[in-house]
């Protein structure tokens, strides 16, 4: 028989009073591939969007919305974790009063597209626990809450959320308790002997749930943890084997079954406080992509690199010389910005939807045959993909000589390094792909596309310049010498390098180009992905002592979960924007793997 319970009137704290906002620094990050959420060190899981990565967040307090998921000890507690070996198996921990519990959670992995299970074990290691758990869902970033809220003769729940089924197991002895505009929440308190445990299992899927396998917690445990075992590699022909290891887990969770990367899991989180640079990173942006490929095939040959030659190929089939830079993680549209009238992170606001949309940028055609040509290398370009580079080679012939976004997504110019990226594209898979013919003509394309932007874009001092009406150094230009379009020995290449750190970097840290007059930390926040792309230009260089301290200095810029965001307050040791970066992760990890070997071979 099913019952109605009660929903009186509820006199905890508000959510956002209680779990407020944390430092990025102290977030963890779970994700199946389809979808991802945060985790802060109350145990508070204050962002997940369902059914995938752009959809609307059930939990959203992240941004100011309503909704979260804690496992918080009663009391007061010093909160700590760890990511299991190989895996975003996530382990929150916190030292109590009375002893020591664990809370073991994951995104049961590999995920499906159309159903989230959410799987949380809590544990009092060492000593009695006390623990109040707190479920309170909010389809649509807050604006739709629960309904139709049930629990059968099992203890299991049922509900709906807007379009969306939930069901919560674990939590028969819950109380569902009314908390006005924003619906109703669960909660339930644990008490735990030492050595004992309880699982929570937390399914939102597109159908209905109440008729469907429940799944076992422990059976659900040991195919996400096989998963992850078999998924990621051992990574030990890299000079730090543990954190490779890591950034190749999050790189794999950010990816879809349908190949898509997701730049970020989040989004609206700022890049620098008040000053409007928030952003929508929910979608995969197709020179990420490629990052990621090449990194993957840096390190050797793994599956995440198939799933980049896929998706980018795809694309490339489907829309040609109109390729756009981002979409959807199945391949959509990336829908027009808009914001949502909620408070936002603090420092910023909400904003969805991204204006990419409306954008060209002709580096990611040459980023893809950079992708495409690494996968050759591996023997792992097929047909389709060697088709799709021809239509990216037809692209650029067509459409090298117009202005672009670029990669910093600017105003419309003749960026340098779009021009540079393509002819290093070029000829790598000119080299790559067999055909003496096809190998000509690619690789005098790249010496036209070379020459002109030579005579344009290269400074009286003898570096590359940003473009041929902007003489400043750019972080983007030393990446073409390093993907093989110029020798080590070539004039510009190190006048381009020694011009960018003596003028963008500080104490081994990088800045994308410069604001205006400002000193370059109060306009933004150190850029990772720079600092490590420095590290592979002074190995390029064959300077192996200044490349290991490029690398340790941002290898280290991370969160306590070993996350990285795109950019790094150098003053308050604090990260900036969306998290986690999957670029950044990408570049730590073809760091890791490149200077492992010598420049010279």
């Amino acid at each position: 028989m099913m019952d109605r319970p009660r929903t009186p009137k509820t006199g905890e704290p508000d959510e956002h009073v209680a779990y407020p906002p944390q430092a990025l620094h102290d977030y963890a990050f779970l994700a199946d591939g389809e979808r991802g959420a945060l985790v802060g060190p109350r145990g508070e899981i204050c962002w997940l969007c369902a059914p995938r990565w752009h959809s609307g967040a059930v939990f959203s307090t992240l941004i100011g919305g309503s909704g979260l998921y804690a496992v918080t000890p009663r009391g007061r507690f010093v909160p700590g974790g760890h990511y299991e070996e190989g895996s975003l198996i996530w382990r929150s921990r916190w030292v109590t009063e009375d002893g020591i519990v664990e809370c073991r959670e994951a995104l049961a992995f590999p995920g499906e597209r159309d159903r989230l299970v959410l799987l949380r074990r809590v544990r009092a290691t060492e000593g009695a626990a006390r623990v109040r758990v707190v479920l309170h869902p909010v389809a649509e970033y807050g604006t739709q809450p629960l309904r139709e809220a049930r629990r059968d003769d099992d203890g299991v729940w049922t509900a709906r959320l807007g379009d969306l089924y939930l069901r919560w197991t674990g939590g028969g002895d819950a109380v569902l308790c009314e908390t006005g505009g924003t619906g109703a929440r669960f909660t339930l308190d644990l008490a735990l002997e030492a050595g004992q445990w309880h699982d929570l299992v937390l399914e939102v899927g597109e159908f209905a749930l109440s008729g469907a396998r429940l799944p076992a917690p422990s059976a659900e445990w040991s195919r996400t943890e096989r998963a992850w075992s078999d998924t990621v590699p051992a990574l030990d022909d890299t000079v730090t084997a543990g954190d490779a290891r890591r950034s190749y887990a999050v790189l794999r969770g950010m990816t879809s079954a349908d190949g898509g990367m997701v730049a970020a899991a989040t989004t609206s989180l700022p890049e620098r406080s008040e000053e409007g640079r928030n952003y929508d990173y929910r979608y995969a942006w197709i020179r990420d992509q490629c990052y990621a490929g090449e990194a993957v095939a840096a390190s050797g040959q793994h599956p995440l690199l198939d799933e980049a030659v896929r998706f980018v190929g795809a694309r490339l089939h489907e829309d040609g010389p109109k390729l756009r830079p981002a979409y959807t993680v199945d391949g959509g549209p990336v829908p027009d910005q808009r914001t949502l009238e909620l408070p936002g992170y603090p420092g910023g606001f909400d904003r969805i939807g991204n204006h990419v949309n409306r954008q060209f940028q002709l580096d990611v055609f040459g980023e893809a045959l950079l992708l495409f040509a690494a996968a050759a290398r591996h023997d792992r370009l097929d047909r389709d993909a060697a088709r799709a580079a021809e239509t990216a080679v037809a692209a650029i012939a067509a459409r090298w000589n117009e202005p672009d976004a670029g990669l910093w997504e600017l105003g419309d110019r003749a960026w340098t390094h779009s021009r540079l990226i393509c002819a290093a594209g070029l000829r790598r898979i000119g080299h790559a792909m067999p055909g003496a013919a096809r190998k000509g003509d690619w690789t005098g394309l790249a010496d036209t596309i070379l020459a002109h932007t030579t005579a344009h874009a290269v400074h009286s001092d003898g570096h590359w310049q940003r473009s041929p009406d902007d003489v400043r150094p750019d972080a983007a230009l030393l990446l073409p010498p390093v993907r093989g379009l110029l020798p080590p020995d070539d004039p510009r290449t190190r006048a381009t390098l020694r011009a960018y750190t003596e003028n963008l970097t500080r104490d081994h840290y990088a800045y994308r180009f410069r604001h205006g007059d400002r000193p370059l930390e109060e306009a933004e926040g150190a850029f990772l992905l720079c600092g490590f792309v420095t590290a592979l230009a002074e190995h390029h260089q064959g300077r192996e002592v200044e490349a290991h301290r490029w690398f340790e200095r941002n290898r280290d810029a991370c969160g306590a979960a070993g996350l990285y965001s795109e950019e790094y307050d150098i003053a308050q040791r604090q990260l900036r924007g969306n998290l986690p970066q999957a670029f950044v992760h990408a570049l730590m990890l073809e760091t890791a793997a490149t200077l492992a070997h010598d420049p010279a071979v």
